[in-house]
């Protein structure tokens, strides 16, 4: 796979979602659900109002949180619902 067969013509933003698998924590080597959405920004090479976004289960979240607040990066913590975008982008 490379990076212009991603989604391929003809899958919607749902489809292509539902084709990727369940939402994950971005913790390395978890694989628990995502529950939480961590919203971050690195204002040296984003514009202000560009989020990117970390998932993250229950016990990771602290530990993510404090890696992106450490740099500067962190915005905000938001509850992850599966149905809904998590933001346009996982960064």
């Amino acid at each position: 796979m490379n990076i212009f067969s991603l989604g391929g013509p003809g899958l919607s933003d749902q489809e292509f979602r539902q084709a990727q698998g369940p939402a994950t924590c971005s913790r390395k080597g978890c694989r628990a659900g995502a529950e939480w959405q961590l919203l971050w920004n690195n204002p040296r090479i984003h514009t202000p109002e560009r989020r990117k976004v970390w998932l993250s289960c229950g016990e990771h979240r602290e530990w993510l949180e404090d890696y992106l607040q450490t740099r500067g990066l962190w915005k905000e913590t938001v509850p992850f619902v599966a149905h809904q975008d998590p933001a346009n982008e996982a960064g």
